[in-house]
């Protein structure tokens, strides 16, 4: 299969419309104006800067690394850190040729084998990666402008996961032998991006400068993006309307504030560039080794004390979409549309607690639980879940924290209960939400891989079966099959999948040129006013 062929196979992915008025961002302009600073802002603070083996850290990594590929708004793959690409006919050999002249941020050359360390590195340890690349038998490098790699079995998606973003490529030289989780360049990373990293002051923002030995020399246009973090969701839209940020996605404000920032004209809005990495699923996780958790029917009295679409309306403003499935609503051939076999209904909560011989004692609680969260929108739905769970007997404390404790706290030291995850779908559910359930996945100290502890062969069989299947019916149909029985298991509870827009002021344009979005290098943005 040529490259020809590979791009007139791949689909494009829906859109989602954010309902009532809107105000769109230019996203592309004749005229090209050099210069200036851009103010990024983010709602958490990542643990480390880079998405190699942290997923959490999309939001910054793509303005330094780059991945083989990018993907236009249709999703068709073009070229980035690979110039020319072959996939053979079979689907087990993947061919990609390089850009020659491409430098690192210290002066070093890139080379094939800095792309085979990235593969080996993202297969070992990314929470994803372990999934996309697990089929991955062999690296080879010819020469120093060649990967070729060679495949066990068929993986459909692994293509569309050369992003910047999803399989960013590191320098081998910078890290050698020593342990990528916990590596320096994690945090004050050297790529091949766009712009060079210059300074991290935790608690406040992070800088990246225009890169002057870019491969692409007209880029970037800008000279300077600085990263704000902002936990405060008030004062995220506050600095919206005061200007002192530029541009957030994900929809970075409280829900309840769109429609005031809707009425300002120096603030835009947009709805693409989410193609290639899609809104997330709100997803309740239960640490199966927990003393309560571990049992059926406290987790399914968990999920009839869950009002979906009352989550929705109240705590989201009516921008949501309830899902019971862990496949957002986004991905409509994947996702399972069936409601949930426990549908809400306290009594019905209070029956599996009493058979399961959990008496109400004094103040009318079984027990308690605490819910770990982070962000202010995870804060109002942790309250609204603890008042419905308690109607049930179930106690719940809430307890807030930063990204990095919170990731610390659910993946190494397994110390939770109950938490609240926005768990991202990406391209392919292969990618995004097998890493919850197969059994394989649960690896101490990797961010967002299986956090619950879940394990049920007859998923895991599936799981496999569609990794490694060419016929997209039969993905399809497996893939509702998986989604039904985990909806029945209950290791966790997806709730909702909210409706992401990116926010910027009018002055900012060409932030969302393709399907990546933010996510991507911002090598193309440009300060017009």
């Amino acid at each position: 299969m040529d490259r020809r062929s590979l791009l007139a196979g791949l689909g494009s992915l829906p859109a989602l419309a954010l309902a009532g008025p809107r105000s769109f961002a230019s996203t592309t302009t004749v005229d090209v104006k050099k210069g200036g600073v851009v103010t990024m802002i983010a709602a958490n603070e990542p643990p480390a800067l880079l998405s190699f083996v942290n997923s959490s850290s999309l939001v910054f990594s793509g303005r330094t690394t780059e991945g083989l590929l990018e993907f236009g708004h249709d999703m068709k793959p073009q070229p980035l850190l690979a110039t020319d690409w072959e996939v053979s006919p079979d689907g087990l050999t993947y061919s990609f040729k390089l850009r020659e002249g491409v430098k690192w941020h210290d002066g070093e050359d890139f080379t094939s084998a800095d792309v085979a360390f990235s593969i080996g590195v993202l297969k070992k340890f990314h929470p994803r990666g372990r999934t996309t690349f697990a089929q991955v038998r062999a690296i080879e490098t010819p020469d120093r402008l060649t990967v070729i790699l060679k495949l066990e079995k068929p993986t459909p998606y692994l293509l569309t996961a050369m992003s910047s973003a999803e399989s960013p490529i590191v320098p081998k030289h910078r890290y050698g032998d020593a342990d990528p989780l916990t590596h320096p360049n994690n945090i004050a990373p050297i790529g091949t991006g766009p712009f060079v990293f210059k300074e991290w002051v935790r608690g406040s923002h992070a800088i990246w400068e225009r890169n002057p030995n870019y491969w692409n020399r007209s880029l970037p246009h800008i000279d300077r993006l600085v990263g704000r973090f902002i936990l405060d969701p008030a004062a995220r839209t506050i600095a919206f309307e005061t200007g002192d940020v530029d541009i957030g996605y994900r929809t970075p404000v409280p829900y309840r504030d769109i429609e005031r920032l809707k009425k300002n004209p120096k603030i835009s809005f947009e709805e693409k560039g989410y193609a290639y990495d899609p809104p997330n699923i709100i997803i309740l996780e239960a640490n199966l080794e927990n003393e309560y958790l571990k049992n059926l029917k406290v987790r399914q009295a968990i999920a009839h004390c869950i009002n979906r679409e009352a989550i929705c309306k109240i705590v989201f403003f009516g921008n949501a979409v309830p899902s019971a499935a862990p496949v957002v609503p986004y991905h409509k051939e994947f996702h399972n549309g069936q409601p949930s076999p426990y549908p809400f209904d306290v009594n019905a909560a209070s029956k599996l607690l009493d058979d399961a011989g959990y008496a109400r004692g004094a103040g009318g609680m079984r027990f308690t639980l605490t819910l770990d969260y982070t962000g202010e929108d995870q804060r109002v739905l942790g309250e609204f879940l603890r008042a419905s769970l308690s109607r049930a007997g179930i106690g719940v404390e809430l307890r807030g924290q930063d990204m990095g404790t919170l990731v610390k706290r659910v993946y190494s030291e397994r110390g939770y209960a109950l938490h609240l995850a926005s768990i991202s779908n990406l391209f392919d559910p292969q990618v995004g939400v097998q890493r919850l359930y197969w059994s394989k996945n649960l690896i101490k100290g990797v961010p967002f891989s299986n956090g619950t502890a879940y394990s049920n062969p007859e998923v895991d069989t599936l799981l496999e079966d569609t990794a490694v299947s060419l016929d997209k019916q039969e993905r399809i149909a497996k893939w509702k099959k998986i989604q039904e029985i985990v909806m029945r298991d209950v290791p966790n509870f997806p709730i909702a999948m909210p409706l992401w827009l990116t926010i910027s002021r009018v002055r900012i344009s060409d932030h969302t040129t393709n399907a990546e979005g933010f996510e991507g290098s911002m090598a193309r943005v440009q300060v017009i006013a």
